[in-house]
């Protein structure tokens, strides 16, 4: 099927695209690698007057590390150049984990990354490393510039705390310390994830001193469950501390039947992946 008609636009700069974006009568949308609006589109899920390009905005394109150790990565960067970056890989891999998730190669070469974490598919991936790394949200709009933190910029399944007449200009992810894992389970290779956990373990001596649980597609948004982080903290992450950790993530997730899976099944795939990927966090750690 054929997308109806659409007015394009490719603005040189921020305030620019934002302009665009408060005409409500067309109502707006923003395209930059469109791997998710292009196939809608087509299938007429979506029906916007206007495609505003971002990708001809300078900065936007940028891969860097502050001061402070911060990495930050702008809203016209690819998903598959991320994931490459010497700094992302050597500082960040759970991100670029997540990221080698995603679909396919020729998906990955043009996908953005914000443009799947604003986009906000509850079984996607990047959503889920997000929270897990405890990312900021750099949102700018009428009344200037936002920072919203990852748990509350996920609002909903395909919302966030994006306004329609704002745009998401750079994700921000502090330094990632410690071990991490990223686990996912598919019907095939390319697929979104029936299930899918990032976790990340910081080690003091021979115990888990700090962890991060998170899975996707158990819920509208990607789930945090602090119940599995306190079970792993304070012990070595070996067999008892995963069996409690398993016990609190069967104890604590709810998600839904559908056509792809049980809740039952997503239940027992998600208590699986995560003592997995507690062994790979730990071995990490090392």
């Amino acid at each position: 099927m054929k997308p109806t008609p659409f007015d394009y636009s490719a603005p040189r700069t921020v305030p620019e695209a934002l302009a665009l974006l408060a005409d409500e009568d067309r109502e707006p949308k923003v395209v930059a690698g469109g791997q998710s609006l292009i196939p809608m589109l087509g299938m007429r899920l979506a029906r916007p007057g206007l495609l505003v390009d971002i990708t001809r905005i300078p900065g936007l394109d940028r891969i860097t590390v502050d001061a402070s150790g911060a990495l930050h990565i702008g809203a016209a960067v690819r998903q598959a150049r991320a994931a490459a970056d010497p700094a992302v890989r050597t500082g960040w891999p759970l991100l670029a984990a997540a990221i080698g998730h995603i679909g396919h190669p020729q998906i990955r070469a043009r996908g953005t990354v914000c443009g799947s974490l604003v986009h906000h598919d509850p079984a996607a991936e990047l959503p889920t490393a997000a929270l897990a790394s405890d990312a900021r949200f750099v949102i700018a709009g009428p009344s200037g510039t936002r920072t919203v933190a990852a748990e509350e910029f996920f609002v909903a399944t395909f919302q966030t705390a994006v306004e329609p007449d704002e745009l998401l200009t750079e994700v921000v992810l502090p330094p990632q310390d410690g071990g991490w894992a990223f686990e996912e389970l598919t019907r095939r290779h390319g697929d979104f994830a029936t299930v899918g956990v990032a976790v990340l373990l910081s080690r003091s001596g021979r115990q888990v001193s700090d962890a991060r649980a998170v899975f996707c597609g158990v819920g509208p948004v990607p789930v945090r469950l602090p119940a599995v982080e306190e079970a792993l903290t304070g012990t070595d992450a070996g067999p008892a501390a995963r069996a409690a950790a398993q016990e609190a993530a069967l104890a604590h997730l709810t998600p839904s039947d559908d056509v792809h899976a049980t809740a039952a099944y997503r239940r027992e795939a998600a208590a699986h992946l995560l003592s997995r990927a507690c062994t790979t966090a730990w071995e990490r750690t090392r």
